[in-house]
């Protein structure tokens, strides 16, 4: 487990750019945190470090996955908050994509933990002020691991 701190949305956008830019086909990010905490604004440095224009980034709340082209690899952006069972999860068609061959990025992905990939990066976001965020990075699998070692080594 790896903790940053951020003082500022900049600062959060940063580390998701660091992180866009080691990201492989296939990766997955899960995304956790209260309402409000930043996760959506680390999904779009992610994007960003892709190549992705920021202003195309926007939460996916109620359209359930936004897919961003235009960068190295093609980015799916989802958020399982309004998700109330399996099925619909299921009916979203989630393992084409996070079992596929873009980088997907999850919002409140452990609504639904059993269903993610053990090869992943998970992320918690929590609002620590106005601007600060704590953001904790914690890798599974091989891949996850390697991840967040490259992440501390970056900060």
């Amino acid at each position: 487990m790896f903790k940053l701190n951020s003082s500022s949305f900049e600062q959060t956008i940063e580390a998701g750019v660091k992180l866009g830019k080691l990201l492989l086909p296939g990766d997955l990010l899960n995304l956790n945190g209260d309402l409000g905490a930043g996760k959506t604004l680390f999904v779009k440095g992610v994007g960003m470090g892709l190549g992705v224009e920021q202003d195309f980034i926007t939460s996916p709340t109620f359209a359930i996955i936004n897919e961003y082209e235009g960068g190295s690899h093609p980015l799916y952006h989802f958020d399982l908050y309004r998700l109330e069972t399996e099925l619909e999860l299921e009916q979203i068609g989630y393992l084409d994509y996070f079992y596929g061959d873009g980088i997907t990025a999850v919002e409140w992905g452990n609504l639904f933990e059993e269903f993610l990939p053990e090869e992943r990066l998970d992320i918690t976001l929590e609002s620590m002020g106005l601007d600060a965020r704590d953001i904790t990075f914690t890798g599974k699998g091989k891949r996850g691991k390697m991840l967040e070692e490259k992440m501390r080594g970056l900060f």
